[in-house]
């Protein structure tokens, strides 16, 4: 399947795609309104919620602005790479959960939204120079290296 056609049946299968995919893929968060789908032996995650998809998707843009300091980028709105991005969602998801104490080990996307929602009144208020401390202290997982 080239590229191309992947893409157009993507978002044919997959309209509401989770902001948050690549932190629920990597297994480094969780999320009730999460669907796991695959295509061409490619997963990917659904949101099954366009409300709280929304508001994923303003927590995610504000993390990206706030950490562009910790991430040394000037233009936080151009294309990250994928490490990047890794940093920003997990990282960030960490710092929120960090911020809001909500004690799971794993960061839950759609119970940190909601928490942040009602303690702060939205997401404009949130105080982002703690929760970029998760972004700046997080680290993508290291591959093993085989022995000679």
């Amino acid at each position: 399947m080239d590229e191309t056609s992947y893409h157009a049946a993507r978002h044919q299968l997959n309209p509401l795609p989770c902001v948050f995919e690549k932190a629920l893929l990597s297994q480094a968060a969780i999320c009730e309104a999460a669907q796991r789908l695959s295509l061409a032996e490619r997963e990917m995650m659904a949101c099954r919620e366009p409300l709280a998809r929304a508001a994923c998707g303003q927590l995610l843009s504000l993390l990206r602005t706030n950490s562009a300091f910790a991430l040394k980028i000037k233009d936080a709105q151009r294309i990250l790479p994928h490490a990047m991005l890794m940093k920003v969602q997990c990282g960030g998801l960490v710092g929120l959960r960090d911020l809001l104490d909500a004690g799971a080990p794993a960061p839950d996307v759609l119970k940190l939204v909601r928490l942040a929602q009602a303690e702060y009144e939205g997401f404009g208020a949130l105080p982002f120079s703690q929760i970029v401390q998760g972004v700046a202290h997080w680290q993508i997982r290291k591959r093993h290296q085989p022995k000679p």
